[in-house]
Parts: C-alpha cells; structure tokens; sequence
C-alpha cells in the first residue's frame, strides 16, 4: 500500500508495505527483533488506519517459543464488525 505525501510543491512516495494481509481483514507484521518496542505497534496502527483493517498481530519470529512473540493488536473495534463469530456450545 502506498501513500503519498507532499510539502508545499514537493510531492514524495511513502511506502508502506504490509507484510501479510489475510482475507482483507487481518493485518500481520513479521519482526525478527530482540523485544517487539512500541514503534512496532505505531507501525502496525499505521497500516491497519490506511488498509481499513481493525484487527492485526505483529509476530515477532526471534523468540524460542512462539506464543511469546505473539501481540494482537486492535483499532478502532466499535459496533458490528465483518469478522465471524464463533458460538461456542
């Protein structure tokens, strides 16, 4: 996904690149970072703004287990959403 920003007559292209985006719903940004800091979840706030998307994780790959690198991450959640809910019995 691009961006594009200007100042004044100078137009510049921002990229903004999302790693996986599952069913245009759920955004996923891979790290492979000592800690996950909170620049990433502005990052993944930023993509979820500009795609729409309201819910993403940000999966950060250098951890020994897995779950440890997991972060969910939500943006704006109100009201009905398009995502299925499952009914538990």
């Amino acid at each position: 996904m691009k961006a594009r920003q200007g100042c004044e007559d100078q137009k510049i292209d921002a990229g903004y690149r999302i790693d996986t985006l599952v069913d245009d719903l759920i955004v996923i940004e891979n790290k492979a970072v000592e800690s996950l800091l909170p620049i990433h979840q502005a990052q993944l706030l930023t993509y979820l703004k500009l795609s729409g998307c309201k819910i993403g994780f940000i999966l950060n790959w250098n951890v020994k287990l897995m779950k440890n690198g997991i972060r969910r991450v939500v943006y704006n959640l109100e009201g009905q959403t398009p995502y299925p809910r499952h009914e538990h019995r």
